[in-house]
């Protein structure tokens, strides 16, 4: 299995989740979420490239699609973005604050 269809699947579950979960988001969700995801993105290849440099871990290139930003594959950065999208999903599904409380 590659890491792109591995992520691909994450990112598809998440993906449902958050349009599940759009129709309760407050005023200001998407911004949220859309700022979020930027910064967890960079923080993303940011640690990760440091981490490849070191010698932490190494992807396999049979197993990835050949495209890195930084030293990341760029499938790597569908977790930040399935993350986000999970989480802020749940949360407006599951009664989370909302613009009346």
């Amino acid at each position: 299995m590659t890491y792109l269809l591995l992520s691909a699947v994450f990112l598809a579950v998440a993906v449902v989740v958050a349009a599940l979960g759009w129709r309760r988001a407050p005023r200001g969700h998407g911004r949220a979420v859309l700022i979020s995801a930027l910064v967890l993105v960079a923080l993303t290849i940011a640690f990760d490239s440091i981490m490849i440099a070191t010698g932490l871990f190494d992807y396999a290139d049979t197993h990835i699609w050949g495209v890195r930003v930084g030293l990341a594959p760029i499938e790597d950065l569908a977790y930040p973005i399935a993350g986000i999208l999970l989480i802020s999903g749940l949360w407006n599904l599951l009664g989370g604050r909302t613009d009346a409380d």
